[in-house]
């Protein structure tokens, strides 16, 4: 299901109304921080098994870059520890084409879900621990400038999984010669899902639709591909066996994901087609 997560609730908790009306087993495919909002990819029963289909999703946000000010968490819910004046716009588009577009290192915030020493990056940090977070590669692919008023920078991003656009505020007002924090944050498509496809999670009938449309979302996904089994398949596979004359040829060629309905068009299945291993079996309203 896509879910628009408000802002000021953790992801987690942003889920409790699909635990109640939908499934007590509930997951998503990355969280936002409390402060953001925008889309979730959600997923409820036996499909909390298909979170490898998602891994490795481009995503897009819709930020707003407050310069001349850093917090400690680079959100608007810290304490300021860094001010500076605020940078040209001729500055900032500089700095964007020379160091923030395409492959790049960044080390991820300390206040994050990140763990550290077998601990969570954040906890320690509200320890009162100095935690050194290691840079790691990410990739930027746009970051498109739409509004700058002389303090604020509305703008727009598609990075790479793992990315963290609070780091991305933080190091461009570091590279500006000033500082920065996030001020808003909006999710606005994950891999081939968009905002505007998404529904509350209050809205049960919403839901409701989306879980009848669950099929077609999952066939979006690269390499998937859709089937369709008779009856005597079915009976294999309800006790996870796959008959050998399914999802055959060259193994390297097929998708990797078969989407999976039996002979009256219901989804049941997500099956690994080069491991010919079943991922899970759908019933019912998951």
């Amino acid at each position: 299901m896509l879910v628009d997560k408000p802002s000021g609730v953790t992801s987690f908790v942003s889920l409790g109304a699909i635990k109640r009306s939908i499934d007590r087993k509930v997951g998503h495919t990355g969280t936002l921080d409390k402060f953001a909002q925008g889309l979730l990819v959600v997923l409820t029963g036996s499909m909390t098994r298909l979170n490898p289909l998602f891994l490795g999703l481009d995503k897009r946000y819709h930020a707003v870059i407050r310069f001349g000010s850093e917090t400690d968490t680079l959100d608007p819910t810290g304490e300021v520890v860094k001010q500076a004046d605020p940078p040209s716009l001729e500055t900032i588009n500089e700095m964007i084409n020379k160091q923030f577009l395409g492959p790049i290192l960044q080390a991820p915030p300390v206040y994050s879900a990140i763990h550290v020493a077998g601990q969570r990056a954040s906890v320690l940090a509200r320890q009162g621990v100095t935690v050194e977070m290691e840079s790691r590669p990410v990739t930027i692919h746009e970051f498109k400038v739409t509004a700058y008023d002389g303090r604020d920078l509305d703008c727009e991003l598609l990075v790479s999984k793992g990315t963290y656009i609070r780091s991305i505020a933080r190091d461009l007002g570091h590279a500006c010669g000033s500082c920065a924090s996030l001020s808003f944050l909006q999710r606005t498509a994950v891999g081939p899902y968009r905002l505007d496809e998404a529904v509350s999670a209050e809205d049960t009938k919403g839901l409701g639709d989306m879980i009848g449309k669950r099929g077609e979302l999952l066939l979006r996904l690269p390499q998937t591909e859709k089937f369709q089994i008779d009856s005597s398949d079915t009976k294999w596979m309800d006790n996870g066996t796959i008959p050998s004359h399914l999802f055959g040829g060259d193994a390297t060629l097929s998708p990797k994901w078969g989407i999976v309905y039996d002979k009256d068009g219901m989804l049941r299945y997500v099956v690994d087609v080069r491991r010919r291993k079943i991922v899970c079996q759908i019933r019912g309203n998951e």
